[in-house]
């Protein structure tokens, strides 16, 4: 273990005495009366405060722990990395372990490493010590800005790199697995003025699991049963800061669908959330499929910086993360060379779409048609339906999840779409008071024009 960063002491320099051997009258009452202000000088000299010293830098190229960062009220340890190839003004990424993981455990199981070798960045690895090694999420103190707990701690940390290493405090990004996908929310409720952007992965919206027993664990909500209005979501993280009128954090979620430990029901609610806090509308301003079995909806812009990024991954469980997969949540913090292009513009295809609905239910005809000037082989139509509707059953496609972003893949007999040629799909959906039909959809990633 290094030792603990801390001052240097600076040598104070004296004052110098250069006087010449003989001098005129005036020049020697100066001099005495210089040696008469020495000992005043020298009072001053004890008393006045010291400037504050940089922490020292840690060695380059491995996970190195770091002690005495600051505030650290539930005793976090730290660790950083830090690439042989950090750039001036690096940017900061807090990468926060899952529950009973710890900083090493995130350091050897992520490529965190790997890519702040490749593009200069510092890593910091927050680690818990209570038995359980899950991060608190859910006690009143970590849901207030500064009010104790290991968010104060984490903010201690990115502190002490900022100081060390002059970092950009315009490019300090979290992101997190299970336990840290949920202090990832709560990081950026707490202190949206620290953290430009998040990447959650397998984790509950900010406030989902509160307790005000002690305990770490909220059921309700890992069951997915605790559900609120957008706006009712959003309250809940400006609650964090109140008075706060600053640009807020965007933010990229992960999801399985088949999460039995925090229900894939939290998915959506974590939209919702974030959806309401930066400002953007419910529904999906371009939804893709980027690797097959994922289904990629982004809100407030069509571009790899959108404003709320989710990807839904169909089949998968709690434990999603897989390599590749971080590379993908710096091209959203805009870490990496990656380009930023938005996606194609819209008149690639058109859809044309019309419901009947009941008390309690609807059918939907959704006719989509190949406007682009090459036939379409093997398509997925994305679109998101209005919160409260759930598919019960469809024809001429698959259709996965049931709510919220939803993708409808081709059967075998309609699997292409030959240039001005169209398919017709339907399907039926209960709903609770919104009977209104999707606004925006994409075929193949390309959105349409909606008719």
């Amino acid at each position: 273990m290094p030792p603990t960063p801390g001052p240097t002491p600076a040598a104070t320099p004296g004052p110098i005495l250069n006087a010449p051997r003989t001098r005129p009258r005036s020049a020697l009452l100066g001099f005495l009366s210089a040696l008469l202000l020495l000992p005043v000088l020298a009072v001053t000299a004890v008393f006045a405060p010291a400037a504050a010293a940089r922490p020292a830098a840690v060695p380059a190229a491995t996970l190195t722990e770091v002690t005495g960062f600051g505030d650290n009220p539930s005793n976090l340890q730290m660790y950083v990395y830090v690439p042989n190839s950090v750039t001036a003004h690096p940017a900061v990424v807090v990468a926060v372990h899952w529950c009973g993981g710890s900083a090493s455990a995130m350091y050897a199981g992520t490529e965190w490493a790997a890519l702040a070798e490749q593009y200069g960045f510092v890593v910091v690895y927050p680690s818990v010590t209570r038995a359980s090694k899950c991060f608190d999420v859910s006690s009143p103190q970590a849901l207030r800005r500064g009010g104790g707990s290991d968010p104060v701690g984490i903010r201690s940390m990115v502190g002490w790199v900022t100081a060390a290493y002059a970092a950009d405090t315009g490019k300090v990004f979290v992101t997190g697995i299970s336990s840290g996908a949920m202090m990832t929310d709560v990081l950026l409720g707490d202190y949206p003025d620290v953290f430009a952007a998040g990447a959650a992965f397998s984790g509950v919206p900010f406030g989902c699991f509160a307790t005000t027993d002690g305990s770490e664990w909220n059921s309700a909500c890992s069951g997915g049963t605790i559900t609120h209005t957008p706006q009712e979501w959003g309250d809940l993280v400006r609650a964090a800061y109140p008075g706060y009128t600053g640009p807020r954090p965007r933010m990229q979620l992960w999801h399985g669908t088949d999460d039995t430990t925090l229900a894939y029901a939290d998915f959506g609610e974590e939209i919702k959330q974030w959806t309401n806090v930066l400002g953007v509308g419910q529904a999906p301003a371009v939804t893709d499929s980027p690797v097959s079995g994922w289904t990629r909806t982004r809100y407030g812009a069509t571009d790899d910086r959108a404003p709320v990024e989710a990807i839904s991954l169909q089949g998968v469980g709690h434990n999603l993360y897989t390599s590749g997969m971080a590379a993908r949540a710096l091209t959203f913090f805009g870490l990496d060379s990656g380009g930023t292009a938005p996606q194609p513009p819209a008149g690639a295809c058109r859809v044309t779409v019309t419901t009947s609905a009941w008390n309690t239910g609807l059918t939907a005809s959704v006719t989509v048609t190949n406007t682009g000037t090459t036939t379409v082989s093997g398509w997925r139509l994305g679109f998101t339906l209005p919160d409260g509707q759930t598919i019960t059953n469809g024809w001429n496609a698959t259709y996965s999840p049931a709510s919220g972003a939803v993708t409808a893949a081709d059967v075998s007999y309609n699997a292409t779409i030959a240039p001005n040629a169209s398919v017709s799909i339907g399907y039926q959906a209960t709903h609770t008071g919104n009977s209104a039909a999707p606004t925006a959809y994409t075929l193949n990633g390309t959105p349409c024009t909606v008719s």
